[in-house]
Parts: C-alpha cells; structure tokens; sequence
C-alpha cells in the first residue's frame, strides 16, 4: 500500500478530490494508519477484515469482533455527517485568514448552524498547538483584553472601573520575532500572573520587550528586558512591540468581523485557530489543511461537553 497523503491545492480542488466517498476513506486509512497496519481499537488486534460496502472495518478476533469506521479515534467520530463535508469545513477554517462563522459553513456544506458551530469547534480542538518549546532569542511580550466596550454593556456586566480590561478576557502572548507565538487566556494583569507567563514560555537568557506595565518589572534577573513606554514612543530601535500588536489586530479582526459574539469559556479554541494560522503563515493552503488533518487523531469534543461551561 502507497502511504503517501496527498493533497490538493486549492479549494476548488479538495471539493473535487474528496466528492469520491471511496478518496475520503482511503486519505483517512492513511491519517489513522501511517504505517500501514490497521489495528482495532477496541482490543488492538492486527486481524482486521474489511466491509468494503460500508466503507467500515471490522475486528476478527473471536473475543472482539468490533465493526468500526476511520472516524474512530478522531474528532469526526460519531459523526453522521460524511468525510467531504468535514474536509472542506478543515480547509476553510486552516486557510481562510479572518475565519469562518458557523453559518457561512453552515451554507456552504448545507448542515445545520447548530452542526456547523460544532463542527468549527471541533477541528479548532484539532489545531491547538502541542509545541512545548520555549522561545527564545528576541521575544515580544503583550497582554490585550477581548470583549465589548464597556460603556456599551448593561449595567449589571460592569465591573470595577468604567474604563480599561476589568469586564474583559485577558490574554497574553508571547511572540518569536521572525517565529512562533503563544497565547493564553489568563486571570488578571498581576505581576505573578503575567511574569508567571514569561518564565513558562520564553527561555531564560533572551531579550524580552513589553511595555511599560508595571507588573512586568523584574524580568531582568532572568531576561535582557527592555521597556517601551507607549505614552512617549512606540519604537525606539529594536525596542517595540509592533509584531505581537499585529497579531492582536489579526485576531481582533476576526473576532468582530466574523464571529461577532464570543463566550469567554469558547475563547480558547477562538484563539487556538488563530495561533495555527499565524504559526503556519508560511506555508499554503495545502500544508495548512494537512497539519490539522494530522492532529485530528487522539481528540474528541462532544456536544454536551461544548456546552456544559455556557
């Protein structure tokens, strides 16, 4: 068997190469499988039969004897929805650059909204990041707050002052110049918070630039840190913030421009997708669809788990 994935170019091409229901099944044999070897998994057994009407496998251990498809084990499983329409709903929400809402997905495969959203969030669980390596060399470091304004929201939903993040979600990121980002979703601005943050993910001994926020102060014992103060420039040489301030007019973009409305508890995965897509900028559309087709295995994100934090 040839184990080589591939894959086409372009979207028009991957509505027409994955239209084959018999493509779709032999690409995730090769996603599940990669050496080739089918296994169960429900006892891990080598002796697998195949249902070539159903498209299915099944385990022919006397003790087993499990019918099973290529969705088990990923994130489409239990899915009723064919492979075509989760693989053109991965290429849209890897290469599209300001996402893609729930109900233009929704119109394009002809699911429902409610399916669609679903959808979305599971091949978001599929694109988070798994590297667990410290940056390092020049590293911008910056907190942003996503939410409504607050003189727009109700009274009851204000808290604190009437300005400023405290009725926001607060994010920091840390960015590679020339290289990768991170960012998480973190309580407040505090200095062990957010300096908890820069130890966790950037290597001691490279430079680290911020802003002039107070809680960043003591860095230096670990870091070359150098200040930007914003109230009097935004650049002074290689000291700036510009690169990680572009990422957050990336997300921010595509936060009101196509999601509009956001539940803090889903704001993760919004900026999972996000991280993907910058982290991968240097690719095309073809490298982009198959690193999440990639980490699809090993994953799964029910509806009642979905909803059970809103």
């Amino acid at each position: 068997m040839n184990n080589k994935i591939e894959n086409p170019q372009s979207l028009l091409g991957a509505i027409r190469y994955f239209s084959d229901p018999d493509v779709c099944h032999a690409y995730m044999v090769k996603i599940n499988w990669p050496d080739g070897r089918i296994t169960c998994p429900k006892c891990g057994g080598e002796n697998i039969g195949e249902i070539k009407s159903r498209r299915m496998f099944q385990c022919k251990a006397a003790d087993c004897r499990k019918q099973f498809s290529t969705k088990v084990g990923t994130i489409f499983e239990d899915s009723p929805l064919s492979l075509e329409k989760w693989f053109v709903a991965a290429w849209m929400i890897a290469n599209c650059k300001n996402g893609a809402s729930s109900h233009e997905l929704a119109r394009a495969i002809s699911v429902t909204q409610k399916s669609a959203w679903h959808m979305l969030h599971r091949i978001r669980l599929a694109m988070k990041t798994k590297s667990f390596r410290k940056l390092q060399g020049e590293v911008e470091v910056d907190e942003t707050g996503i939410g409504g304004k607050v003189r727009n929201m109700h009274r009851g939903k204000r808290t604190g002052k009437s300005t400023g993040y405290t009725a926001k979600t607060l994010i920091q990121g840390t960015l590679e110049r020339g290289g990768e980002i991170q960012c998480t979703v973190v309580a407040d601005q505090s200095g062990e918070t957010l300096k908890g943050g820069v130890h966790e993910q950037v290597k001691a001994g490279s430079t680290v630039y911020t802003d002039a926020l107070r809680a960043y102060s003591g860095l230096s014992a670990e870091y070359v840190h150098e200040v930007i103060n914003h109230a009097e420039a935004y650049v002074e040489g290689r000291v700036h913030t510009n690169g990680i301030d572009n990422f957050w007019s990336l997300l921010k973009r595509t936060i009101k421009g196509t999601y509009v409305s956001i539940e803090p508890c889903h704001l993760g995965r919004y900026l999972d997708e996000q991280v993907f897509r910058f982290n991968k900028r240097k690719g095309n559309d073809a490298t982009r669809f198959l690193e999440v087709m990639l980490s699809i295995t090993g994953k799964r994100l029910t509806y009642a788990e979905l909803i059970a934090s809103v």
